[in-house]
């Protein structure tokens, strides 16, 4: 679709499907939004991203869509990988791995590190493309040395499992520590179980405290896991609020950490 007939799909829609606004929106939200409409690219993906999910605007996935696609056709990186995040979840249209990873790669191509990362996923996993794994380490490798924090938990699980390269605990380790210190809950768990197992609990403990406000539920339940058997009284608070989480989990989960 070309940028003039998008412009018309979005204005022709927002016109169909006025809707009283609920309230004001916040200043530094209404200047992405003019900065969208007036054709910066990364604007239009931040608002997209507002309106795929947010406090701001009810959400309205297909109008994301039609930002992505317009900053996308501009040859924006970051678009096309929110494109194949559409594509891969169906936010706005239907749930196409193949498209998804297409996006990815025209993402990854174009330097984006995200781009690169989540096309790693889909090709470790075989999810709308062959499972390759070397070719999954390799995006992985590159995104880890470009500074992406969950690329480089993802290298060190290679390099810890020996997965298409030369097992090299320590060498994971470093790239654990990376991974955790720049943000990554699950690098912040992984590497505090290494530092566990190395006898280093108060340190483990600190990456375990990073980990809990972000962690999904895979991650809740292998802290829980792991705190059980340090015992409650290596952090009595960490425990606490760990088991806050798990108490908001849906049962199964819950089941699953034993506090149902």
């Amino acid at each position: 679709m070309s940028g003039s007939g998008l412009w018309q799909q979005l204005f022709s829609r927002q016109h169909k499907n006025k809707k009283p606004v609920q309230a004001p929106l916040p200043e530094q939200i209404d200047a992405i939004r003019q900065r969208a409409e007036r054709g910066h690219h990364l604007d239009q993906v931040l608002w997209g991203k507002v309106l795929l999910n947010s406090a701001y605007v009810p959400p309205d996935h297909a109008q994301a869509l039609v930002w992505f696609t317009m900053a996308a056709n501009a040859g924006y990186g970051p678009a096309h990988n929110m494109l194949g995040r559409c594509h891969h979840f169906g936010w706005g249209c239907k749930k196409d791995l193949q498209q998804a990873a297409q996006h990815y790669e025209t993402a990854a191509s174009l330097g984006d590190e995200w781009g690169r990362y989540n096309l790693g996923i889909l090709t470790m996993r075989g999810l709308g493309i062959p499972r390759d794994m070397k070719k999954a380490l390799g995006l992985f490798t590159t995104a880890a040395h470009n500074g992406h924090a969950k690329s480089m938990n993802l290298l060190a699980r290679f390099l810890e499992e020996g997965w298409e390269t030369p097992q090299d605990k320590e060498a994971a380790l470093v790239w654990y520590r990376k991974s955790a210190e720049g943000g990554d809950y699950r690098g912040c768990h992984n590497y505090a179980t290494a530092l566990a197992d190395a006898g280093r609990v108060e340190d483990a403990l600190h990456w375990w405290r990073q980990a809990l406000p972000d962690a999904t539920s895979d991650i809740l339940l292998a802290m829980d896991r792991a705190l059980t058997s340090l015992g409650k009284a290596a952090d009595p608070t960490l425990h606490a609020a760990l088991q806050e989480r798990l108490k908001a989990l849906p049962p199964q989960a819950q089941s699953a950490s034993g506090i149902a």
